[in-house]
């Protein structure tokens, strides 16, 4: 074990120990206390609040929240089992009548696997908190396109020791729809702000190009592409100190046109929407605050808990 993976290690087994979080027997799930879950509230509402006047968009941004699953048909419109299968979550259900439930059981006590007897539902699990908003906006934007506030439920088939890539998680999101220029100025004055609301928080937070952990051969090309057009820009906690390169705890980026061609969605004038968001894993910055200023959020900062109506 080298000590990248013994310091997420230490992490994890002194956030169980503290009961801060439960470990459900799998990398990478967890329940959350009472105090931990008070934390990400208080982060909620930092990012409710910090969004709320639309920046120079000159939008009210419309709330939405999304259950963690979504219609299989709106997933592939994303194109994300092409370009992340690997963390890809989908959801079966038992389809048949009696005799085949009992077969079913029967097999399973002996020793059988009983994933044969399930059938693909209609769901797909939620990978990005955007991701379920696109369909909602196919046809004509409204002039000056659309500002969405979007939070929901996560999931990514990554179990880890690290604490920080959980599989079941919570992200919190503000959504441009509109104009490329409207798209693009979103995704760059959110670099900015989330940077200091990270700051104001006691975070060492850095702005970092980055890309997506694209599948395979062609992701590497993807990847390439992301980063030499600048369009995904990670905000970085160091977490272990410099044994890595820091974990991303906030995320800004331009989809281009990619969301509005495959749902249909188009400016007042014809043209393809372009699309950005901003967004925040409310666990990680939880983690990144537990980090930085301790397992007891009693005695952090009085301006950080102020800030988090701790």
């Amino acid at each position: 074990m080298n000590d990248l993976e013994q310091a997420r290690r230490t992490f994890r087994d002194e956030l169980i120990e503290s009961g801060l979080l439960v470990g459900l027997g799998g990398n990478g799930l967890y329940a959350q206390s009472a105090d931990f879950a008070l934390i990400v509230a208080g982060i909620t509402r930092l990012v409710e609040t910090t969004g709320a006047d639309g920046g120079s968009s000159g939008l009210s941004p419309r709330r939405l929240r999304f259950p963690p699953v979504f219609p299989r048909q709106a997933f592939e419109k994303t194109d994300y089992l092409a370009s992340f299968p690997h963390l890809t979550g989908a959801v079966s259900t038992f389809t048949g009548d009696n005799e085949e439930h009992a077969r079913m059981l029967a097999g399973r006590e002996a020793g059988q696997s009983w994933d044969s007897w399930l059938t693909p539902a209609e769901t797909m699990l939620v990978p990005a908190a955007c991701h379920p908003v696109y369909a909602t906006l196919a046809g004509v934007l409204p002039p000056g396109g659309e500002l969405i506030e979007v939070a929901g439920h996560c999931f990514r088939h990554e179990p880890a020791v690290d604490p920080a890539r959980m599989q079941a998680f919570q992200m919190h999101e503000f959504v441009r729809v509109g104009s490329p220029v409207q798209a693009q100025d979103h995704r760059t004055e959110w670099i900015d702000r989330a940077e200091a609301l990270l700051t104001s928080l006691g975070l060492d937070a850095e702005a970092v190009g980055a890309n997506d952990p694209f599948f395979g051969r062609a992701g590497r090309l993807l990847a390439s592409n992301q980063r030499r057009q600048n369009l995904k820009t990670e905000l970085v906690v160091r977490l272990y100190g410099e044994l890595d390169d820091g974990t991303a705890v906030a995320s800004c980026n331009y989809h281009q046109d990619h969301f509005g061609t495959a749902f249909g969605i188009t400016l007042t004038d014809g043209d393809v929407a372009h699309s950005a968001c901003v967004g925040f894993g409310l666990e990680r910055i939880a983690l990144a605050l537990l980090r930085t200023h301790g397992l007891d959020a009693s005695a952090w900062p009085t301006s950080v808990r102020a800030l988090l109506s701790l």
